[in-house]
């Protein structure tokens, strides 16, 4: 109704709002009608709701503010039995209001004093590329298993997922040096049995011999021990036309070729049989040239500023978290 106030048609107000524009339509037709009056709901069939909106509020408060005393949180059977409601009705309940006590996320604050200059140095980098120039993200995923099973593989069937041993057996490790171009997205990657700095300087070296001379070379790579040693810095002076820009320290999201090191990990090394890092290798290798064969880029769509901001509200929520749980504490300690 607000924006219907404001002149806004109804397919639009649907795709704001992601509602049908018939549904719009009929409550516009029904404000029109009664007023205010015409948008409360009408009477519906069926037996009356038997939890009040007090029991609802306690049950959504004991959600979030407790945990039971046998465990870090709570399950539907868990919470009916305190709240003495069918498990079916804290479903709904939590559904409603979108509660997953069962999941978890994990998360990590960067602690860098120049995270404000380097979030805006390469998001900008991604945002707006500079003219002949090449933007790679660089780095590296070490050790990365050739792992075995113990016993055959039964593969999927009709009714049944693929199924395999939670076991296995080590047969050496690899780690990859890998360069996405985040224009075009195509991989240049190279495996190695170590991931010194002796490698990484090699890999440095094939990279210039894939982009031509006339091009600037931009990359984006974290403050790693290997990637800051003196060797490393004398090749990188001796050629001006690279410019380093480092990622914020525990920020490792920023870099995009971590995220072809998540569809690597997804699709060949997490669910591969590798009897041999011959093999290990042989599949990455055949990842990378199929990825290069019809290569496409990942979209940057988050400005400096969005997630700054992001960022800040992150900040502030767990700075707030943290003071609550240190008086809670305090509180307990002294007996009150």
């Amino acid at each position: 109704m607000l924006l219907s106030a404001e002149g806004v048609q109804n397919k639009d107000i649907a795709a704001r709002l992601g509602a049908d524009p018939e549904t719009v339509g009929i409550w516009r037709r029904r404000f029109a009608e009664r007023g205010v009056d015409g948008l409360y709901d009408e009477p519906r069939p069926g037996a009356p709701r038997q939890i009040g909106d007090a029991e609802i509020a306690e049950t959504i408060r004991r959600t979030l503010e407790e945990t039971p005393p046998d465990a870090t949180h709570w399950s539907l059977r868990s919470m009916a039995r305190v709240a003495g409601y069918a498990p079916s009705t804290i479903h709904r309940l939590w559904r409603a209001f979108g509660l997953q006590p069962h999941r978890s996320e994990t998360f990590k604050l960067s602690t860098d004093p120049f995270f404000v200059e380097k979030v805006r140095d390469i998001v900008g980098l991604y945002m707006a590329p500079p003219d002949r120039a090449l933007v790679l993200c660089v780095d590296e995923k070490s050790q990365i298993q050739a792992l075995d099973r113990t016993q055959p593989l039964l593969p999927m069937r009709p009714g049944q997922p693929e199924r395999r041993t939670h076991d296995y057996k080590r047969h050496g490790t690899l780690s990859l040096f890998a360069a996405l171009d985040i224009a075009t997205g195509k991989v240049i990657g190279r495996c190695y049995q170590r991931h010194r700095s002796q490698e990484f300087l090699k890999f440095l070296r094939e990279i210039d011999d894939h982009v031509p001379d006339a091009l600037d070379l931009h990359l984006v790579m974290d403050n790693y021990a290997t990637h800051k040693t003196k060797p490393v810095r004398n090749f990188l002076a001796k050629r001006p036309r690279w410019h380093v820009h480092l990622t914020p320290t525990g920020a490792s999201w920023i870099n995009q070729v971590e995220r072809f090191f998540a569809d690597l990990t997804a699709k060949q090394i997490r669910r591969g049989v590798h009897r041999s890092t011959r093999e290990l290798q042989t599949a990455i290798e055949r990842y990378i040239d199929t990825t290069n064969a019809k290569p496409k880029p990942f979209r940057w769509t988050k400005s400096a500023d969005d997630i700054l901001a992001s960022v800040q509200r992150f900040c502030v929520r767990t700075l707030s978290t943290a003071n609550g749980q240190r008086i809670i504490r305090k509180t307990s300690e002294s007996g009150h």
